[in-house]
């Protein structure tokens, strides 16, 4: 017909669907990132392949870690003590796996108290104004102004046996040691939450929250804190490797657990008089906390990056 137009071939036939990529998640975006990151991928099998030979090493390899073979001591590593033994002809490999249990589990421990009372203090200062965040603040310099290795060696001395004689040997010391390494690292972690809080508090969705009705408790824990984790797990990576360090050092000093408790650093203490003739003694239990420790340290780089939103990846 005159005047009038054909249609399109394509005016009737649906446009192709458009391919949507799936929504990911926060952390779902932070694991891709983290896998990036090769060094700490690495490290962090590394710490797996640790963690799970001191929880599960012991049931395979059974040998007690007080059996006494005078005809055995100070021998190097063989087939039948892969890490040699020490003066008593005890197994090097067996104490080892036991002390690491104990080593990892102080990290862990007092890096969780370190988090917990950082966190706390962190929050209150970051939502509070006037005189209860200058006394916090006050409080979180006097703690970061103070000798730490001191002041550890004189609690652990003063408290030591009383506790001891309270719990128990074993659970006295540890019960210590935790207290007093995660009450001598919170400090950062405070620091660093406070300073969260208060970029966050000002944000539009914490203002819609508030708005809505939202309690000061509510936006703390539903809002506020979930977005300030990242910096804290970082932290959280530290606080665990320094913990390692700092329950080694006690323990090389004579301060740490009993003699008959075989953690990392009493292993080191131990063989510190026999490197010359025995240095095996003190190659595997070092090596054990310089390897943990490092590790740790790469998995934090990488959750730095991971959880760096002005990071690129």
């Amino acid at each position: 017909m005159a005047g009038s137009t054909l249609a399109s071939a394509t005016a009737d036939q649906p446009a192709p669907a458009v391919a949507q990529r799936p929504p990911v998640s926060l952390w779902g975006e932070a694991w891709r990132r983290f896998r990036k990151h090769r060094l700490a991928v690495v490290s962090a099998v590394l710490l797996s392949i640790i963690i799970l030979a001191v929880l599960a090493g012991p049931l395979v390899w059974t040998v007690p870690i007080d059996e006494i073979d005078f005809r055995a001591r100070l021998q190097g590593p063989s087939w039948e003590h892969p890490f040699g033994t020490d003066d008593l002809g005890r197994d090097l490999l067996a104490r080892m796996l036991y002390g690491g249990r104990i080593s990892l589990a102080v990290g862990f421990a007092a890096m969780l108290v370190a988090v917990v009372v950082g966190v706390l203090v962190g929050s209150v200062a970051g939502m509070s104004r006037g005189s209860v965040d200058a006394v916090l603040m006050w409080v979180t310099d006097l703690f970061l102004s103070l000798p730490s290795l001191p002041l550890l060696l004189l609690v652990i001395y003063l408290f030591r046996e009383p506790l001891r004689h309270a719990v128990g040997p074993e659970l006295g010391i540890f019960i210590l040691i935790v207290a007093v390494i995660g009450g001598f690292n919170w400090m950062q972690v405070a620091r660093l939450v406070r300073a969260q809080f208060f970029s966050l508090r000002e944000k539009e969705f914490v203002e819609a929250a508030r708005a809505l009705g939202a309690s000061t408790p509510r936006l703390v824990w539903r809002h506020i804190l979930p977005n300030a984790l990242g910096p804290v797990i970082v932290a959280a990576t530290i606080d665990v490797a320094a913990a390692i360090i700092a329950e080694s050092t006690l323990s090389f000093l004579g301060l740490g657990f009993p003699p008959d408790i075989p953690t990392w650093g009493r292993l080191l203490f131990d063989a510190k008089d026999n490197l010359d003739f025995a240095p095996h003694w003190a190659l595997f239990p070092g090596g054990a906390i310089f390897l943990t420790v490092l590790t740790i340290n790469f998995v934090g780089d990488g959750l730095r990056d991971a959880l760096d939103p002005r990071r690129v990846v």
